[in-house]
């Protein structure tokens, strides 16, 4: 199964073990930090806790109305964006410019609301903020954001799992958020919090822009999460994501609910800035036309900044390969449950789970040319399962079962009952004192096997298929070595031909990546 195609550029060859640890990027039940647990319930604990099991569900009914009123509107606003998303929009002069804070926003968070939220929503948002910004720490190991703008802020969700993820880097971080209780709930969350980075809070786009100097615009990471959907309006959603890449210096993450309709909108505002990107590169190469003799370094590195590419989930910056086809790209993020969640989320009679699955949709989208890297498996040869057991020796077949069971002393027995932890709160609480060595853990084990930004890692998006000795594969993947085209491909993994790929796709789940 070796790659007919080998790169001219000599590249380190990489091993199937590494190989199986790049492709990771799936987690699995993640642990809401105790910090942030326990300023939810100091929070709540601060609230008027009266019919807080009414308000939860007032708040998820806003929810659904919100979705069918979208739902409606995108067959009759901007239809011809909506079924080809890279043909240009024509507006008036105020074309970038809306009156409200979001646009025509069908719920406005007000106190009883933001308070159902905090003690419902925010523990999911939380997770799946944490999955996206360590994935994109993976793929970018380079990246250290100091400046950050999180969009449709809310109470700090995406705050607190940067804090996790990057606990050194951040430096100032702007919030554009128009509920006042919104904002409050942020502060009052992060007011226990030490090593806290520079915060401001502005009601809009357009507040942030009059109060900060033009070169203090530019964020390093600006990233819209939950927010985009509950502006009913295309035209003004369009306006929002032009706003945010005018402000973006070098990535931009945008997630969603893991619905149809949120998958929906990632596609489009994808295909929108990769759109944009490419037009502003031609009129830049146009502008700065010479001889061919003098061309310069600087007029190809000023179209590569301008340029954009897709760091994750798509392998590739062409047209969505699942578009008009049924089916929607998501993943799913497992988390336990905090107290607040179990107390007040109601299960239709039925005892509640301690675990909840969070569906999401995302994309991050990076400034820049896509760097051309060697696909994985280039230069690599499996052996087939009737080759590897040809090479077997008879001694190899012979177990030594007295090397393989270890007998304990009593002192191991001592030991073992000692280092026994009887309660997870204790497990929670030696976790927090010992977070700094896990996380010099793991960044070495991300350094070990990391995937590269190049064309030739799949991506896994719906969960692996079983069949006897043979695993079925949904890919997305890039089609083009320049990764200017993907296709959806279903594939079929077998021990027989390659038991290294065979292992690796039985350890792999949905939403990890897949070499070619």
């Amino acid at each position: 199964m070796a790659s007919s195609i080998v790169p001219a550029a000599a590249t380190k060859l990489l091993t199937p073990e590494s190989i199986r640890a790049a492709a990771k990027q799936s987690e699995g039940i993640h642990l809401v930090p105790l910090s942030l647990r326990r300023a939810i319930k100091k929070f709540l604990r601060e609230k008027e806790k009266s019919h807080m099991n009414r308000k939860v569900l007032s708040l998820s009914q806003s929810f659904n109305r919100i979705k069918e009123t979208n739902l409606q509107l995108s067959a009759s606003v901007s239809r011809e964006l909506v079924e080809d998303p890279f043909r240009p929009i024509e507006h008036g002069g105020a074309r970038w410019k809306i009156r409200s804070a979001y646009g025509d926003i069908g719920l406005k968070y007000k106190e009883d609301e933001t308070v159902a939220y905090v003690a419902s929503r925010m523990p999911a948002v939380y997770s799946a903020c944490h999955r996206v910004l360590k994935e994109v720490r993976r793929r970018l190991p380079d990246f250290s954001p100091a400046s950050v703008l999180d969009f449709g802020a809310g109470p700090g969700s995406a705050i607190w799992a940067m804090r996790e993820v990057w606990p050194k880097a951040l430096e100032r971080v702007n919030l554009v958020e128009p509920s006042k209780d919104m904002q409050r709930a942020a502060q009052s969350l992060l007011r226990d919090l030490k090593g806290l980075p520079i915060i401001h809070s502005y009601d809009n786009i357009q507040a942030l822009s009059h109060n900060l100097d033009k070169c203090e615009r530019k964020h390093d990471l600006v990233i819209s999460s939950y927010s985009l959907g509950e502006i009913p309006s295309l035209s003004d959603r369009i306006t929002i994501i032009r706003q945010l890449w005018d402000l973006t210096r070098d990535v931009l993450v945008l997630l969603e609910p893991g619905t149809p309709h949120g998958s929906r909108i990632i596609r489009q505002m994808r295909s929108y800035i990769l759109w944009m990107a490419k037009r502003t590169c031609r009129k830049t190469k146009k502008s700065n036309e010479v001889p061919s003799n003098e061309k310069s370094i600087v007029v190809d590195a000023g179209a590569s900044r301008n340029n954009a590419f897709v760091v994750a989930p798509c392998s590739h910056d062409g047209r969505c390969p699942l578009e008009n086809s049924g089916k929607y790209c998501h993943f799913v993020q497992r988390l336990e449950r905090t107290s607040s969640q179990r107390a007040y989320k109601r299960s239709k009679g039925e005892p509640l789970r301690g675990f909840e699955d969070e569906k999401f949709c995302f994309v991050a989208l990076k400034r820049g040319n896509r760097p051309e890297e060697a696909w994985p498996l280039d230069g690599m040869e499996f052996e087939t399962l009737k080759e590897r057991l040809a090479k077997r020796k008879p001694e190899d077949l012979i177990i030594d079962y007295e090397d393989q069971i270890e007998f304990k002393t009593d002192e191991d027995f001592l030991d073992d009952e000692e280092a026994i932890i009887p309660y997870a709160s204790d497990v929670s609480e030696i976790t927090l004192f010992n977070k700094d060595d896990e996380d010099d853990d793991n960044v070495d084990n991300e350094e070990q096997g990391r995937a590269d930004l190049g064309g030739g890692w799949g991506r896994i998006i719906y969960t692996p298929v079983r069949r006897g000795k043979r695993i079925a594969l949904d890919v997305c993947r890039s089609i083009k070595r320049d990764a200017s085209e993907g296709a959806f491909q279903r594939i079929m993994i077998t021990k027989r031909e390659c038991p290294d790929l065979h292992l690796q796709a039985r350890r792999s789940l949905w939403g990890d990546l897949w070499p070619f």
